[in-house]
């Protein structure tokens, strides 16, 4: 399975959410910030675009890695 990340969602954007630690996620297909976030959110509904492709930073750090 391959996953398509926006290019604006980079390690280093996520290393900033991870470690300021605000619940905040990132929209895999905009690249959008999302706020409220849990940090194992998976595929949540982004309030930007409408795709179902919000993941909580930590989450997403484990994607990168």
């Amino acid at each position: 399975m391959t996953i398509t990340i926006h290019e604006s969602v980079t390690i280093d954007r996520v290393m900033a959410a991870v470690e300021e630690d605000d619940n905040l996620g990132f929209c895999l297909a905009c690249g959008e910030d999302a706020d409220g976030c849990d940090p194992d959110a998976s595929e949540y509904e982004c309030e930007v675009c409408g795709a179902r492709a919000v993941e909580g930073a930590e989450n997403l750090l484990f994607m990168l890695s």
